[in-house]
């Protein structure tokens, strides 16, 4: 498989991963509500990301979007690791149990390096 194609499929991945995270967002938004402090307006935080996100998977399928729907990911992914880095330290992590939170963390990184590889366009010319 070259780098072009490579790309493109993964980034067509992570834009249906996004779509799919936002709507989950929406059917269970109270999954999400120990990563925020009670003084904090959850719901309105919660469904505002969702939107964002099913936004952002959107953008990866409209060409004239599709640079800056990647970027946001990327940049999405580097806003939310610092949620992941103190979900490990909390004695109740918000993920609901220690071992999910140590694993979530590495993800977030796959994660970041995944969206910086697909947005990279000295690699491949996909962007056309």
């Amino acid at each position: 498989m070259t780098t072009n194609k490579l790309k493109n499929t993964l980034t067509q991945f992570f834009g249906i991963f996004m779509i799919l995270g936002g709507i989950i967002h929406f059917i269970t938004p109270e999954m999400y509500f120990p990563f925020f402090p009670e003084a904090f307006p959850r719901a309105m935080i919660i469904y505002a990301s969702g939107v964002l996100e099913v936004a952002i998977g959107v953008g990866v399928f409209i060409k004239s979007w599709r640079t800056y729907a990647i970027k946001a990911i990327l940049i999405l992914m580097i806003i939310l690791l610092p949620l992941h880095i103190i979900d490990v330290f909390k004695e109740n992590p918000a993920i609901g149990s220690k071992l999910l939170a140590y694993i979530r963390l590495p993800l977030q990184f796959v994660l970041i390096y995944w969206a910086y590889f697909i947005q990279e366009k000295k690699r491949a010319n996909f962007y056309k």
